[in-house]
């Protein structure tokens, strides 16, 4: 039979992973933020992504048809997060810091402190947790930093909390089933 509810049901573990079921786990560099901006951020990212995976592929033609072969090259598009900010502006005052770091506003160099990419990144983690609170997988980012962050839109005719996004770049990512 094509169709057989009770088949899928059996094949779907746990009813499903939930996207609701994260926590984002980034250190703020020290020369930017303090220890709590970092511990707050876990609260207010409001949306991660898990990554994604890709490597190119090389073609070659061999009598007018194309024939695809792995390539050597990875690629790691950039990390997105959506953060919740609050009246402290604690977390958006830490990430501009750490821009400002990377590249001052007005000065257009690099701070004294940041000056290696050991300097000025960190590694960031997104966990994935099951309904009964227990770790589904495990991203880890290493050599994170932010190259954006977004404006906040402001509305006399709207009521609501303020979010924006921040942007990461990273060298690469691992978890419990890649090296």
């Amino acid at each position: 039979m094509a169709f057989n509810v009770e088949e899928f049901r059996s094949n779907l573990l746990g009813d499903g992973a939930r996207s609701n079921l994260f926590q984002v786990s980034l250190f703020i560099p020290a020369f930017v933020g303090s220890a709590e901006a970092s511990q707050k951020l876990s609260f207010m990212a409001k949306t991660a992504q898990i990554p994604e995976s890709n490597i190119n592929h090389v073609s070659l033609f061999y009598f007018g048809r194309e024939v695809k072969l792995a390539g050597t090259q990875r690629q790691f598009p950039s990390l997105p997060l959506t953060i919740i900010n609050d009246e402290d502006f604690m977390v958006r005052r830490a990430l501009e810091s750490w821009l400002d770091a990377i590249n001052s506003h007005s000065q257009n160099v690099r701070a004294p402190f940041a000056l290696s990419a050991l300097d000025y990144s960190t590694d960031a983690t997104v966990t994935q947790y099951g309904k009964s609170g227990d770790i589904l997988k495990q991203y880890n980012f290493v050599g994170l930093f932010p190259t954006n962050i977004s404006q906040i839109d402001l509305s006399w005719d709207a009521d609501q909390i303020e979010e924006y996004t921040a942007n990461f770049e990273f060298q690469y990512w691992n978890t419990d089933s890649t090296t």
